[in-house]
């Protein structure tokens, strides 16, 4: 069973992450564009973790913040 986080609790993920991870959202954004074309939520955070081993909130704050701006791009 995946958490839901309010909005406010991924705005406060994200802005951990650089501290945590040691490199900016934008690089992990590009980090998940560049890399393999799963379909599922579950599988891109299952693969961010295991690939760069991070922690399951930061991958699914990164997952959902991409799935965020990518639907905004298509709303252009």
């Amino acid at each position: 069973m995946s958490q839901v986080f309010s909005e406010e609790t991924h705005r406060n993920m994200l802005a951990r992450i650089p501290h945590c991870t040691g490199r900016e959202i934008s690089d992990w954004l590009r980090t998940v564009e560049d890399g393999p074309s799963l379909f599922r939520f579950e599988e891109k955070v299952s693969w961010l973790r295991h690939e760069h081993n991070l922690a399951y909130g930061h991958a699914k704050a990164i997952i959902h913040e991409y799935d965020l701006r990518r639907a905004a791009r298509k709303l252009l």
